[in-house]
């Protein structure tokens, strides 16, 4: 399958530089996947669209001040190093600005030596691996030297850094947001558990893929990276539960959707952790996701395949024109869409 499949037409203006001051009032677009039929609303308007009995199943990792600006140790030239992922403790996949400059053995200090790094490995997707030391708490420095990694078309500083967590966001170790869960304020939760609607809760820890883009002509040759989640005990006998019972079970964002169906793919749904590299395109049978809310992806994304894979690539790809056409907001703080 050839990625131009996956391409649309975007004006810039419509790449939402600044969330909407309430997190709940962005615009949803209602696809029916069955019918292709689109409906425009509210995204608080959601809590009319699920049923009692329905579970949401959403990702509580939280993004860390990933992005550290530092210095080389030799020659005092500025470095700028994005956190990815924790393979150990100490050590991170990173990625590394300007790369050249960031060989083998390097060292690198931030604020006045407090942390302190040395690259040891090359990784094969143009990362490094290093070792960090440092006295005290690994995370409490990084909140204090880092600053939260905004993607790369962004282009203006938040006006308030908390609108890119989720309200429900508790452990750290994204890079990214799981965006699809931005929209959701503590008041909408609550009237949606008031309402009957369970909600459960997976951590997968968004890393490099999010920031990679597909740089082959045709989609099975794509590698996607792995990043860790964990699935809890509780929520795997929800999940089952719903699933005998025939209630929806809906996914809040691909990384949701990945992790769940990674572990579908392994057997039966019970509490795991570990990593995924699973990419989902068309054809792909669901084995868990009834529903998915999420918001408008990039072209040629190896999201927008996956949200291809659930609803249909031509269903999908003119809703995103129709989107286009109403003037939705796209990408990380933009508008949401949730297929039923």
């Amino acid at each position: 399958m050839d990625v131009n499949e996956f391409d649309y037409y975007l004006p810039e203006k419509l790449i939402a530089q600044q969330p909407v001051p309430n997190r709940d009032e962005s615009r949803l677009m209602v696809l029916d996947k069955a019918t292709g039929e689109i409906e425009d609303r509210i995204f608080k308007d959601i809590i009319d669209l699920l049923d009692p009995g329905d579970l949401l199943v959403m990702n509580n990792s939280r993004v860390i001040p990933a992005r550290l600006y530092g210095k080389k140790v030799s020659t005092g030239t500025d470095i700028e190093v994005l956190l990815l992922t924790e393979k150990e403790e100490g050590v991170w996949e990173v990625l590394v600005r300007p790369g050249k400059r960031v060989k083998k053995g390097v060292e690198i200090s931030f604020g006045d030596n407090e942390l302190m790094a040395k690259a040891v490995e090359y990784t094969e997707f143009g990362g490094r691996i290093m070792e960090f030391s440092y006295q005290g708490k690994f995370n409490e420095i990084i909140e204090r030297l880092g600053e939260l990694p905004l993607p790369p078309y962004i282009h203006e500083k938040l006006a308030e850094p908390g609108r890119y967590q989720t309200v429900y966001a508790r452990k750290p170790g994204s890079a990214a947001a799981p965006t699809a869960g931005l929209h959701f304020t503590p008041q909408l939760i609550k009237q949606l558990e008031e309402k009957g609607i369970d909600i459960a809760y997976i951590t997968l820890h968004v890393g490099l893929g999010t920031f990679r883009p597909v740089k082959v002509d045709k989609v099975e040759k794509h590698q996607m990276h792995s990043e860790y989640y964990e699935l809890d005990t509780a929520t795997a006998e929800l999940i089952k539960e719903k699933k005998e019972s025939g209630k929806r079970v809906i996914s809040v964002g691909t990384t949701v959707t990945r992790t769940l169906e990674t572990i579908a793919a392994k057997g039966e749904i019970k509490a795991k952790k570990g990593w995924t590299d699973i990419f989902i395109y068309p054809p792909y049978k669901f084995k868990v996701i009834d529903s998915l809310i999420t918001n408008f992806h990039l072209p040629r994304s190896t999201l927008l395949m996956l949200v291809s894979a659930f609803a249909g690539k031509e269903k999908v790809l003119t809703a995103y024109k129709e989107a286009v056409n109403r003037e939705y907001r796209f990408f990380s703080l933009g508008d949401a869409m949730f297929i039923k």
